[in-house]
C-alpha cells in the first residue's frame, strides 16, 4: 500500500489532467483497472446509490465507506482515492475516519466542508460550514495519518453559497492547513475554471458530474491547464444502470435473453473479470 501511496503522489505532482473513474464496488473497481485507467476513486454518492438505493444525502457512514474501501483493496493493485464526506462527524471523528480508512488501503482522502447532513455536491440547497471548523478537519486529518504519502483533498463546495472568490479563499486556506490537493466544487463556467490552477498554488482535482454543474472539457485541456486529477465519479455508475436497464428491458419484452455481448457481458468475460481462472489453478494444486 505504501508503494500505491507514492504513486498517486508522483502522478498529482506531475498534474497531466489524469482521469480516475469513480468505483462503487469491487467488480466496477475491477472493471476501471482492466480497461486501463491508472487509479480508483470511490465514490460516496455511488456507494450510496448503488449498495443503498437511496440519494447522496449523508446516508451512507464510515462503515459503508470502509467496507467498500477494503473490498476495492483487496482486488486492485492501483491508487485507491476515497470520498469521507464531511469525515463523519467534528475533528476528533476525522482522526478516527482517516485512521480507520488508512487500515482499510486508501490511498487519498476527500473531504469536503459542507454542513451536515451534505448533499451531492452538484445538488441545490446546499450549506457549508465555518472555514474555520473545516481548517480544524484538514488538520486532524493530517495529524492522523501514519503514512505522509497519505494524501489529503481538501473540497469546498463554498461556490454555490458565497460565490467563486470565497471559494478559491476557502480552497487557499485548506491547503495553507495541510491539504495536499484542493478542490473547488461545482464551478459552473469555463472562464471560472481556467482562472482556478492560477489562483491555487497546491495540485489541483476537478469533478465531472455527467448532467453536473459542471461543464466538461478533454482531459487533456485540464492537464494543459495545470489541474492533477480529472473525476468522472458517477461514469461507471451511470453506464452500469443503462446497461441494466438495456439488458432487463429486452429480457421483459423478448422473454428470452442470450448472450449478445451488445447487451450482457458473456459468461466467460464475467469469470475473467473475477479471477476464476487463478482460483481454478489453486483448486488444482490443492485437489
Amino acid at each position: 500500500m505504501s508503494e500505491t501511496k507514492k504513486t498517486l503522489r508522483r502522478i498529482v505532482e506531475e498534474r497531466r489532467g489524469l482521469v480516475v473513474p469513480g468505483a462503487f464496488n469491487a467488480m466496477s473497481a475491477r472493471c476501471i483497472v482492466d480497461a486501463g485507467f491508472e487509479a480508483v476513486y470511490i465514490t460516496g454518492a455511488g456507494v450510496t446509490n448503488m449498495n443503498l438505493g437511496l440519494p447522496d444525502l449523508s446516508f451512507m457512514g464510515l462503515h459503508e465507506i470502509a467496507e467498500n474501501t477494503q473490498r476495492i483493496r483487496d482486488v486492485v493493485d492501483v491508487p485507491v482515492i476515497v470520498d469521507i464526506d464531511t469525515g463523519f462527524g467534528n475533528p476528533v471523528n476525522v482522526y478516527h475516519t482517516v485512521q480507520r480508512l488508512e487500515r482499510a488501503g486508501a490511498d487519498a482522502l476527500q473531504m469536503e466542508d459542507q454542513i451536515f447532513p451534505k448533499k451531492c455536491g452538484h445538488f441545490n440547497g446546499k450549506g457549508v460550514v465555518e472555514t474555520s471548523e473545516m481548517l480544524s478537519k484538514i488538520k486532524a486529518a493530517v495529524d492522523a495519518r501514519k503514512d505522509e504519502n497519505l494524501l489529503i483533498i481538501g473540497r469546498t463546495d463554498a461556490a454555490a453559497v458565497h460565490g467563486f472568490e470565497a471559494a478559491i479563499e476557502r480552497a487557499q486556506q485548506f491547503g495553507e492547513a495541510g491539504a495536499d490537493i484542493l478542490f473547488v466544487e461545482a464551478v459552473e463556467n469555463e472562464a471560472d475554471i481556467r482562472r482556478i490552477p492560477a489562483l491555487l498554488d497546491k495540485p489541483l482535482l476537478i469533478n465531472i458530474v455527467i448532467g453536473g454543474k459542471t461543464p466538461a472539457l478533454t482531459a487533456k485541456e485540464f492537464g494543459m491547464m495545470g489541474f492533477s486529477l480529472v473525476l468522472y465519479a458517477n461514469a461507471a455508475l451511470q453506464g452500469a444502470v443503462a446497461g441494466m436497464n438495456r439488458a432487463l428491458t429486452s429480457l421483459r419484452s423478448d422473454g428470452i435473453l442470450n448472450e449478445d455481448p451488445d447487451i450482457v457481458t458473456p459468461f466467460k468475460e464475467r469469470q475473467r473479470l473475477v479471477d476464476k481462472p487463478f482460483y481454478d489453478k489453486l483448486e488444482q494444486r490443492y485437489r
